[in-house]
């Protein structure tokens, strides 16, 4: 008797949580920002003198603000899901909110400078330990030279089966690629067709 009105039969989206984690200056923010829908929501504040002989900014000269809690940003995929990007602080000292905010997340992105390429392996080590998936995104900066990946591949040490994608955090479509990548291996581990992280 009664038509059935869609608003009975529509199901509030899916929310998913990614997070974009890697060194210090490693573009996480930007990397965030390039691809929100919304205002990114970023915890940055002005590097004081404390931070020197601590964090290293010889390959970011430029850089005068540091993450020291999270970046937040939001996707709409379609009407069934929505990406939520938590970027991570990359010092060690803000390590302790980690935990928290990689809590409930689907998987992982980590960035990596290759200028500075050691400092993403703390992350890296978080995940594998946590075994959470995850695939890394070599960042491109302008003026750092150019390695191959397998080269890149061969520095950090990590299994061939472990995506590696070169991108530029400041290009959105580049961050989708990124983040299209991840959502594939997510899928690859979901399915059962890849074992738990092991990439050492």
């Amino acid at each position: 008797m009664f038509g059935r009105s869609s608003t009975m039969t529509e199901s509030p989206p899916i929310a998913v949580k990614i997070v974009i984690s890697g060194g210090f200056g490693v573009g996480k923010t930007t990397f965030v920002s390039a691809v929100s829908e919304i205002e990114p929501l970023v915890t940055e504040a002005e590097m004081t003198e404390k931070s020197v002989g601590v964090d290293d900014t010889s390959a970011v000269s430029n850089k005068t603000t540091t993450t020291v809690a999270l970046d937040f940003g939001r996707i709409t995929l379609d009407d069934a899901l929505l990406l939520y990007l938590f970027g991570t602080p990359g010092q060690d000292r803000f390590a302790f909110l980690w935990d928290d905010l990689v809590d409930g997340a689907l998987g992982a992105i980590v960035l990596v400078d290759t200028r500075r390429i050691e400092d993403c392996f703390p992350a890296i080590d978080y995940f594998e330990e946590h075994d959470i998936p995850f695939i890394i995104g070599i960042n491109a900066f302008d003026g750092a030279r150019h390695y191959g990946l397998t080269e890149i591949r061969e520095a950090l040490g990590v299994a061939e089966r472990l995506p590696l994608v070169e991108c530029d955090a400041r290009q959105r479509e580049s961050v989708k690629s990124v983040l299209v990548a991840l959502t594939e291996r997510v899928l690859t581990r979901r399915l059962g067709s890849e074992p738990a992280e092991a990439t050492w």
